[in-house]
């Protein structure tokens, strides 16, 4: 047997216990992800209290993180099609844990900002190299679920960020909330050294030392019978750079801009709904407690909505289903506001909003690493997250200059209703794909050149 005729055993066959147990790894990490980048929207209020900060300074705190995690995406997620996704998420657990932990002993806003954007710039690349490890590992038919999983993950963080956060401010401050996701994140840097494997696709695309060894010792893990030989070895591009620019050659322009702009409008629009949801409900009228319970509502709800989209997305096209979620997620966002004269009734469209927006994203990242091919599938997924994250990255900062000028709650939801509604126009645009598939959309040549 070959390294191809693994892939091929790994896309058909059943998933063995390893298989789920690299994408339960992958999971953890992606709920210490959810932590770590939402810690601040929990704890804004009471840093804004200690530091008197305005709305608009607020706003940039919350923005800061985003920074770090466009600049880990787009400058060292792609290194994981040159060395190995393994060692760049082990490399970026370690800047992420530094910086949650340094940044409980802040001393300034600036400071604070400063680690942040470290902080950010590590779960950048685990975010991206996480989701595709999960996809690589996963069966043809359960792909879409395997990546919707780290999602789910990622709002099972949040929502465990939001009730420590409850109850953790008040006793001990803000500081503790940091210190708490900053100690998590580096238990879980020896745990990804020894449970998480290397990629199969990267193993067989880029043939390191001792490849076939280490693709042997992972086919007897996954009850596959020793490969003889590796597949003979394709061209590849040979540098980051070389990546991305076949991302936007001729065969995969089209795709990569559409993708981008996706990622764009869908970030813009969930950052601004997690990161100013529990202050804009105290705005609204509820008390600050209602506020945090109200956001952590809305991270409870999206646990599920990215585990259902996954599921449907083993039955329908993802595509589809994806336009489905966006368009139900901004006609709930145009009522939210108006809901809370009654507590239950805000709660509960919380939660579904939750639900629905984070299905979103977790269907954006199902659909982006099927579209390329193994070379460039890092780089392929952290350039997409890189220009999301400037969409989230302006979302809270405008937020809170727009509030600064006088906007009500209710017109911020409606306009940000609008950018789901223009994602779901954009989607129309391309091409039909479901979960499950493996090839690239249009595969644009190893060498980097077009046909």
């Amino acid at each position: 047997m070959t390294g191809t005729s693994l892939r091929t055993a790994l896309d058909e066959g059943p998933m063995s216990r390893f298989q789920w147990g690299v994408i339960a790894v992958c999971v953890l990490l992606n709920m210490l992800d959810g932590f770590d980048v939402l810690v601040m929207a929990f704890t804004g209020k009471a840093v804004s209290a200690e530091w008197e900060l305005s709305s608009s300074e607020l706003g940039l705190l919350l923005s800061a993180g985003l920074v770090g995690m466009a600049l880990g995406a787009l400058c060292v997620a792609p290194w994981a099609d040159r060395i190995g996704r393994r060692p760049v998420i082990l490399g970026c657990l370690a800047v992420a844990a530094l910086g949650m932990l340094l940044s409980s002993v802040s001393q300034s806003p600036v400071h604070l900002g400063a680690l942040r954007v470290l902080t950010g710039v590590g779960i950048g690349g685990v975010l991206a190299c996480s989701n595709v490890i999960a996809g690589e590992y996963a069966s043809r038919r359960w792909r879409g679920l395997a990546v919707s999983l780290n999602s789910t993950g990622y709002a099972v963080g949040a929502t465990v960020g939001g009730l420590l956060a409850v109850g953790m401010i008040g006793q001990f401050g803000w500081r503790s909330v940091f210190l708490t996701g900053g100690l998590a994140t580096a238990a879980a840097v020896p745990l990804a050294y020894f449970c998480l494997p290397e990629s199969v696709d990267f193993l067989t695309s880029r043939r390191p030392k001792g490849a076939l060894a280490r693709m042997n010792a992972l086919a007897r893990r996954m009850g596959r019978p020793p490969l003889e030989s590796l597949p003979e070895p394709t061209a590849q591009p040979s540098g980051v750079a070389a990546g991305f620019r076949e991302l936007l050659s001729p065969a995969l322009r089209r795709p990569t801009l559409l993708l981008w702009s996706a990622f764009f409008l869908v970030m813009a629009g969930f950052y601004f709904v997690t990161s100013w949801t529990p202050t804009l409900l105290v705005e609204a009228g509820l008390s600050g407690t209602q506020g945090l319970t109200g956001g952590t509502l809305l991270n409870l709800g999206g646990i599920f909505g990215a585990a259902a989209l996954g599921a449907l997305a083993a039955r329908f096209a993802l595509r589809s289903i994806l336009i489905a979620y966006l368009i139900t997620t901004a006609v709930m966002l145009s009522a939210f506001i108006a809901s809370t004269s009654s507590l239950g009734a805000a709660f509960a469209l919380g939660a579904m909003i939750g639900l629905f927006a984070n299905g979103c994203v977790a269907g954006l990242y199902a659909l982006t690493p099927a579209t390329y091919g193994p070379g460039v599938r890092a780089t392929g997924l952290g350039s997409a997250l890189a220009v999301g994250r400037i969409g989230a990255i302006l979302a809270p900062t405008v937020a809170g200059s727009m509030l600064d000028a006088g906007w009500t709650p209710q017109n911020l939801y409606l306009a940000v209703g609008l950018i789901f509604v223009a994602t779901a126009a954009l989607l129309l645009l391309l091409r039909p794909a479901t979960a499950g598939d493996t090839e690239p959309v249009a595969a644009a040549p190893a060498t980097g050149t077009a046909h």
